[in-house]
C-alpha cells in the first residue's frame, strides 16, 4: 500500500510539473501578423507612436502578453538608418482588451554632453528571450539595448533591464575605448532578484563581452558577487 501511495504521489508531481512547463510559450510575430493584429487604429489607441521594430507574443500562467519594441528614425547625412529614441510596451491581453503592464523609453544623449557623442540607439534582440528563470510559471523579460558613439558600441551605453513581477531592475554601463571611461551602475534592488534571473543577466554580460559589443570593468563578476552598486577600472 505504501509503495502504491509513493508511486501515485510521484506521478501526480510529475503531471503538475509538466502542466507548469506547458504554460510557457512564446513567438516573434512576422510582418503579416503585426499588420493584422496591430493595426493603425489599435496603435493609436495604445499610444504607439514610433515605427514597430519587433513584436513578441508570449503566454504564461498569467495569460497572453505582447511585447512591442518601437524606434524613432531621424534624418542623417549618412546612408545608414539611425534612431534617436526607442520605446517598448508590454501589454497583457484578455477578452479583446489590451492592458499596459509596463513600458520603457530612452534616447540618445543630447549634443554637447560630457560623456560621448551618440548617433543611434537600438534594441539588442540578439540577447532577448522570453523564459521563466525562477520556475514560478511567469515569464521574466530581460530587455537589452544600447547606443552607438563615434567608435560604434565601443563608446556607447548599454542597459540591461530585468522585469520581475512587472518591476524593473537595471544595470547601466558606459562603455569606453579607454579603461577609465568604463563605468557600471547596478540598481539598489537588483540583488533581490531571484538567482535564476541574475544568472541569465550575467550570461548576457558575458555574451556582450564575447561578441565585442561592450567591455565591462575588470573583475565585474567579483564585484557583483559582492553586491557592489558601482564599479569601474580603478
Amino acid at each position: 500500500m505504501k509503495k502504491k501511495l509513493i508511486l501515485l504521489l510521484t506521478l501526480l508531481f510529475s503531471l503538475l510539473g509538466f502542466g507548469q512547463d506547458s504554460t510557457i510559450s512564446s513567438k516573434q510575430l512576422n510582418e503579416q501578423e503585426i499588420d493584422s493584429v496591430f493595426t493603425d487604429v489599435l496603435k493609436t489607441k495604445l499610444q504607439i507612436k514610433y515605427s514597430i521594430y519587433s513584436i513578441y507574443e508570449y503566454n504564461d500562467k498569467l495569460g497572453k502578453h505582447f511585447i512591442v519594441m518601437t524606434e524613432n528614425e531621424f534624418e542623417c547625412n549618412e546612408k545608414e538608418q539611425y534612431f534617436n529614441a526607442i520605446e517598448a510596451f508590454c501589454f497583457s491581453y484578455k477578452d479583446g482588451l489590451y492592458k499596459l503592464a509596463w513600458s520603457l523609453k530612452d534616447f540618445i544623449l543630447p549634443e554637447g554632453n560630457e560623456v560621448s557623442k551618440e548617433y543611434s540607439i537600438s534594441f539588442w534582440t540578439k540577447y532577448f528571450e522570453l523564459k521563466d528563470y525562477n520556475d514560478d510559471g511567469i515569464v521574466d523579460p530581460i530587455m537589452v539595448y544600447g547606443t552607438f558613439g563615434m567608435n560604434g558600441t565601443s563608446d556607447g551605453r548599454i542597459k540591461i533591464l530585468a522585469y520581475h513581477k512587472g518591476i524593473k531592475k537595471a544595470i547601466r554601463h558606459q562603455n569606453g575605448t579607454l579603461d577609465f571611461e568604463r563605468k557600471t551602475k547596478v540598481d539598489n534592488l537588483y540583488y533581490d532578484l531571484p538567482k535564476g534571473i541574475q544568472n541569465r543577466v550575467h550570461q548576457i554580460m558575458e555574451s556582450i563581452t564575447e561578441n565585442n559589443h561592450g567591455i565591462f570593468p575588470n573583475n565585474w563578476q567579483h564585484a557583483m558577487e559582492n553586491k557592489k552598486l558601482k564599479f569601474d577600472e580603478n
